[in-house]
């Protein structure tokens, strides 16, 4: 029996050994470190006790790690998940209560039941229609907000939490002669170890390196200065322990009321873990599964209602680090959890040496790294439309909800895909000298004609999209045409073809036929002469006027023409029209 669709882990367990086993536990360290500080910060954000951002770090993060696709995906406790549940269940009753806390629980069996739902119904492709290019601003912009969202650890700086990117640079630029200079040479010297180490000494985990090499300077500035005198604050000792065992509330009233909810919060963590999960694969080369990924995230969030969690995602800094550190195989989520349990329980007193500007340090590491300076100057230099994708996606990730700056950039895509697919281009070809069955190449600014007979070829689909500018080129094609109009259409790019797209080709037919002319379909798919055929348009157009790859397509047809034997009677050769004739307008 094949386990592999239960038990998706066993695609990668083969790729498992005593070096990716070593990069593994040397990034999942990282990464359970990292989470002590960003738990109890989310816990708070999302109005839940602060050990719930722990636990939601834990189980949830190994479900997800063994049951979705992605190798470097660290699932847990989010800032746009946090500030969603926040918003939407503080009016329903007191943030940190017990009450709250019921609320939180169930919300988040929901919305990994939807989650779940969607990845069995094979729903995962809705994630196709984030391009690549949304990927690359949505990333750029989300590390931005990262460093934005450190500035006041790294300089040390009063700054309200939740600030636009803006209002943190104008509060930096005003506070400017206010920096603490402690804080801020602890966190500068923590980025430069980093880099030193990542440069110099690639064998060493950098990341770890720099937070032992900060830590040890903030304690030697508090033993030269006094304590309490710099100013650089440490995150405090923790008591928690194992996640205890939990019990949504399955009252109907309740679930009624949290579906609307739990729907909105289960698309957005959707969203943000697919995204961030097909951002780290650019740079690894991994192919993502997004319906295993809905599976993963879903069973991670059923998983955290029932372990003391709180509703999940992808996380967009602890993936990033995972991925600088070296991770190899999703085990190194799974470590991240264990050392994080291991933290809690031996080393929660030692926590107090690790100090807010040694993370924020760390985090705008990790936020330079997630910038694709590389794929972002490719889509600058190559396309102007795909470089309107990633600006509009950057800045809407900067000014709006995450989740909206995905929806936008995937909206701005979508209109400029429709909009190419919707003026195909109509090349005039003419046939190569010296060669039956012929074979056409682009006639250029001076083609040779054919006698009496027009020959372009469409590159495009012929869709209810395009048929309005299909139909007015081919017209155009006519209008300085002193002939009848005899017109050889070359099909081989014609890759689909709707009823629309059918019925436009039969009108097309006919009107030449009444002008004395003929319309000629060559080298058509043979889907497309399946949905002429099925439509019932392909009689206008006449079988004795489609040619197949092979034929002497030219030679036939101008024989025909001379003979007087077009779909026009005795029709006169119309000449063969210059690139301006043939050309669509703005194509």
């Amino acid at each position: 029996m094949n386990w592999t669709p239960w038990l998706p882990f066993l695609r990668w367990w083969p790729r498992v050994n005593r070096q990716t086993l070593r990069f593994d536990a040397i990034a999942g360290l990282t990464g359970g470190i990292i989470l002590v500080p960003q738990g109890v910060a989310f816990a708070t954000v999302a109005g839940m006790p602060p050990e719930f951002g722990l636990y939601a770090a834990m189980v949830p993060a190994i479900v997800a790690a063994l049951w979705g696709s992605s190798w470097h995906l660290v699932s847990g406790p989010t800032t746009a998940i946090s500030i969603v549940v926040f918003a939407t269940m503080s009016p329903l009753a007191p943030p940190g209560s017990e009450a709250y806390v019921k609320l939180v629980l169930t919300l988040t069996l929901l919305v990994g039941v939807f989650q779940l739902l969607l990845g069995m119904l094979r729903m995962g492709t809705l994630v196709n229609f984030v391009s690549h290019t949304v990927v690359v601003g949505f990333t750029a912009g989300a590390a931005i907000l990262i460093a934005a969202s450190q500035a006041r650890y790294f300089f040390g700086v009063e700054i309200p939490r939740g600030s636009s990117v803006f209002t943190v640079l104008s509060e930096l630029l005003l506070q400017i002669g206010a920096y603490n200079p402690y804080v801020t040479c602890v966190a500068v010297f923590t980025v430069v170890v980093s880099l030193v180490t990542k440069r110099w000494l690639p064998r060493l985990p950098h990341l770890i390196a720099a937070m032992l090499a900060g830590s040890l300077l903030g304690v030697a500035l508090e033993a030269a200065l006094g304590a309490g005198q710099t100013g650089i604050e440490s995150i405090g000792t923790l008591r928690v322990g194992l996640p205890p065992l939990s019990v949504p509330d399955f009252s109907v009233s309740t679930i009624e009321q949290l579906i609307p909810i739990a729907i909105a919060v289960a698309m957005l963590s959707l969203t943000e873990a697919v995204s961030i999960a097909r951002s780290v694969a650019l740079k690894s080369g991994q192919r993502i599964d997004g319906n295993q990924e809905f599976i993963g995230q879903g069973l991670a969030n059923v998983a955290g209602a029932f372990f003391s969690g709180y509703a999940s995602s992808g996380s967009f800094n602890r993936t990033g680090l995972n991925y600088s550190a070296g991770a190899r195989t999703p085990l190194a989520a799974v470590f991240s959890a264990a050392f994080l349990f291991l933290i809690l329980l031996f080393l929660a007193p030692l926590a107090k040496y690790l100090t807010a500007p040694v993370m924020a340090g760390i985090l705008f590491v990790v936020a330079w790294g997630l910038i694709d300076f590389h794929h972002i100057g490719d889509i600058i230099r190559s396309s102007r439309q795909e470089t309107a994708v990633l600006a509009v996606t950057f800045l809407a990730t900067l000014t709006l909800q995450l989740e909206y700056a995905i929806y936008l950039g995937v909206l701005v895509s979508m209109v400029l895909y429709l909009r190419r697919t919707s003026r195909p281009g109509l090349e005039p070809v003419q046939p190569v000298p010296g060669i039956s069955p012929p074979v056409f190449a682009p006639s250029g600014d001076s083609p040779q004609p054919v006698a009496g007979l027009t020959i372009v070829r469409l590159n495009g689909s012929i869709y209810f999209g395009a048929v309005n500018h299909v139909e007015e080129s081919l017209q155009a094609i006519d209008i300085e045409s002193s002939g009848p109009p005899h017109l050889l259409l070359i099909g081989a790019g014609i890759n689909f073809l709707d009823l629309a797209g059918a019925q436009m080709l039969a009108n097309e037919a006919r009107r030449r036929q009444a002008l004395g002319g003929g319309l000629y379909l060559f080298n058509m798919k043979e889907e497309a002469l399946v949905t002429l055929r099925g439509s019932g348009q392909l009689e206008a157009i006449g079988l004795d006027n489609i040619f197949r790859l092979g034929d002497d397509v030219v030679g036939m047809l101008t024989a025909r023409i001379a003979q007087g034997q077009g779909q026009g009677k005795d029709a006169p050769s119309a000449p063969a029209p210059s690139r301006a004739e043939t050309q669509p307008t703005g194509s």
